[in-house]
């Protein structure tokens, strides 16, 4: 059974194919580094700043955009996924529902520029951050959880044509 990636664009894009395509790729590299033996399923909203904002408001009382959120269904052990996902299984769906990201393609694109590379590379950057957030990593700490993750970000996105630093 194939990972389920419900994709909602909420903002205007004549890029939408090539978002939705890097999105797509981003989540099952991660998946694929990560040792995901379940078969997932993710929510993901691609939606602009104002949006972002009000979602960002509303769940964490921060009235602010950013560029990502993360919405993770399950306490994980960052790098040490379940062996039996059994427990983590919609009963319905035979899949794990990993949980909810929202991105800013508003942001991403801002983004993109201020460090100089392209809105696939951003927005697939954002995507495996976001993964790996669902999957129990975090950054809390500006020292070795950080560290820890942006290791792991790099290592997925060398794995993915277009997604290396350039």
């Amino acid at each position: 059974m194939a990972n389920k990636i419900n994709m909602t664009f909420d903002c205007f894009t004549l890029r939408q194919p090539m978002i939705a395509h890097i999105i797509s790729k981003c989540v099952e590299a991660t998946l694929k580094a990560e040792h995901i033996t379940a078969t997932c399923e993710i929510n993901i909203l691609v939606t602009n700043d104002r949006g972002i904002r009000a979602i960002n408001a509303a769940s964490r009382n921060i009235d602010k955009a950013t560029d990502v959120l993360s919405f993770p269904m399950f306490e994980m052990e960052a790098g040490n996924p379940p062996t039996d996902w059994e427990e983590y299984l919609d009963p319905d769906t035979e899949m794990c529902p990993l949980g909810d990201m929202c991105i800013s393609l508003e942001r991403a694109i801002a983004q993109a520029k201020e460090f100089g590379h392209s809105v696939k590379r951003e927005v697939g950057y954002l995507t495996i951050h976001s993964m790996l957030h669902l999957l129990g990593y975090d950054h809390l700490d500006e020292g070795e959880q950080k560290a820890q993750m942006r290791t792991r970000e790099e290592a997925i996105a060398a794995t993915i044509p277009g997604m290396q630093r350039q």
